[in-house]
């Protein structure tokens, strides 16, 4: 067979990812902190990009000449002035004489004549007249947050003397973790100090009776120990009870009962007066101010009887393109040059990136709507009427593509009348019904044995066969083995144990 070249010509579709749209999808999935940073980053490196001040909403009373805003409107041109210029707005501020220094004189301070008494504490505030404003700060009137080691700190000086002895506890202190746990031994710090060790453990014991009880333990057991021991709890079936936790958490009572001596009444006491203890005695000190999450979509109860969704204005970053700076430089640089490239690629990614966050935008408020269309009964009755959903039946109804609705859902949060919520909690699996009705969401099954056990007496615990039962007349058809991974799960123990707890309780209430 010979061998010939031939030309062909063929059409084909294909879906290039060009770095644009790569940066598009990546906008989807960002929540509201990793926005700002990449926007404030975009800002930085290109010159035609400015973001408008939070005002009325993110919008600003007056919007600034020459930009475009990320809805496309374009201001009017006003590329006959220089773009250091003071701008309309102050032009107007100073011809109207509405300048700050002219405003609400009387708020300024105390007037000599109003009250003369007051005028010498005014100057002696800070950030008074006496001083310059710059030395007013606002965080100098915020409540101090005290810290473990602020804590510990103001104990150890009536604890411990000497001033070697002080120098190994302020050591020891800066090693605590955030729930008060000492990660060495004696001997390691024996020798990182240069220390002997009985100095060291002298100190560490001093340390130990310190508040709140349990710091400057090395372990678990020994954390429970401190507790126990302050209390005058700590005797050999205790100490037993301590060294063997791994079986506690096995939940292996019979062997506990033999290494501790004890019969099942008194184990259980036991077990009670561990409940009792902090096992992280050091987390109720913040080492860090939390941080409060801002919901990305905002629900409210319409007067009609449905529900308003609305983005939160607070999460929508005003980015403006600044067309007149563009038009300037441009026309002052030829336009075969480096500089002229430059500025028409800091253009095309300008448009871009307001172009993107516009459909970030209308996105989230696309899913988020069509979420609360398929919950309206959730929001409406609670979580025992949450349907099951799955991002297909989403993605369907919207016309989108599922890994779309995947990435506006992750780290999104929806502020209801019922709570804060992330946008995955309303995606549940569904469980089948045996009246042949709509299925049940999973998260509400799991709602309903939480309530069911929650319900139940010393003398009437539920095993995992009755809720199945119990389910089953409620038109759920659900396994044994799915109801125990939902009891799992929640961190229920079983049937056997809760009886014995409940017993014990109900004997130490009558007692």
């Amino acid at each position: 067979m010979a061998l010939s070249a031939s030309l062909l010509l063929r059409q084909t579709q294909s879906l290039v990812m060009t770095p644009q749209l790569m940066q598009s999808i990546q906008l989807l999935q960002m929540n509201f902190l990793e926005l700002n940073n990449f926007i404030a980053q975009e800002v930085e490196k290109n010159p035609l990009l400015e973001v408008a001040g939070p005002a009325n909403g993110g919008q600003s009373d007056f919007e600034p000449q020459g930009f475009d805003g990320a809805d496309g409107g374009k201001s009017p041109d006003r590329s006959d002035e220089a773009p250091l210029q003071p701008s309309r707005v102050e032009r107007l501020s100073e011809a109207l004489d509405t300048g700050v220094e002219n405003v609400f004189q009387d708020d300024a301070g105390p007037r000599k004549a109003d009250a003369p008494e007051l005028l010498q504490q005014w100057k002696s505030m800070p950030g008074g007249a006496g001083e310059s404003s710059e030395g007013y700060d606002l965080d100098d009137f915020v409540a101090g947050q005290v810290t473990l080691k602020d804590h510990l700190g103001r104990q150890i000086p009536f604890t411990v003397t000497s001033e070697t002895e002080r120098l190994i506890a302020r050591h020891l202190t800066d090693m605590l973790d955030e729930n008060g746990y000492l990660g060495a031994e004696v001997g390691e710090l024996a020798v990182r100090l240069n220390a002997a060790q009985e100095d060291i453990a002298t100190v560490l014991a001093k340390l130990q009776e310190l508040d709140p009880p349990g710091v400057y333990a090395r372990s678990l057991s020994e954390c429970l120990a401190i507790q126990l021991r302050l209390k005058n709890r700590l005797d050999p079936a205790m100490s037993a009870l301590l060294a063997n936790l791994e079986l506690l958490a096995r939940r292996d009572f019979s062997s506990l009962k033999k290494i501790c001596g004890v019969d099942e009444e008194d184990l259980l006491d036991m077990l009670g007066e561990i409940r009792a203890l902090d096992p992280k005695p050091g987390s109720s000190f913040e080492s860090a101010p939390s941080e409060s999450i801002i919901p990305d979509v905002i629900v409210k109860a319409a007067p009609d009887g449905g529900w308003t969704v609305e983005i939160n204005p607070d999460t929508l970053p005003r980015v403006l393109v600044n067309q007149t700076y563009y038009e300037k430089v441009a026309g002052s640089v030829a336009k075969q040059s480096a500089d002229h490239a430059f500025l028409a690629e800091c253009l095309q990614n300008a448009n871009w990136l307001t172009r993107s966050l516009d459909q970030r935008a209308k996105t989230i408020m696309k899913v988020a709507t069509e979420i609360v269309r398929q919950q309206d009964a959730f929001f409406a009755q609670g979580i025992a009427h949450l349907r099951p959903l799955n991002l297909k039946t989403v993605a369907d109804a919207i016309k989108m593509h599922e890994s779309t609705v995947s990435r506006v859902t992750s780290n999104k949060y929806m502020l209801t009348p019922r709570g804060l919520f992330e946008l995955k909690y309303f995606f549940t699996v569904s469980l089948g019904s045996n009246e042949g009705g709509d299925a049940h969401s999973a998260e509400s099954v799991r709602h309903r044995i939480k309530a069911m056990i929650q319900a139940e007496t010393a003398d009437k615990i539920l095993s995992d066969d009755d809720i199945v039962e119990a389910l089953a007349g409620a038109g759920i058809e659900i396994a044994r083995r799915t109801v125990a991974k939902y009891r799992e799960a929640m961190n229920i123990p079983s049937s056997v144990q809760r009886r014995r707890e409940k017993r014990a309780i109900a004997r130490s209430v009558s007692a």
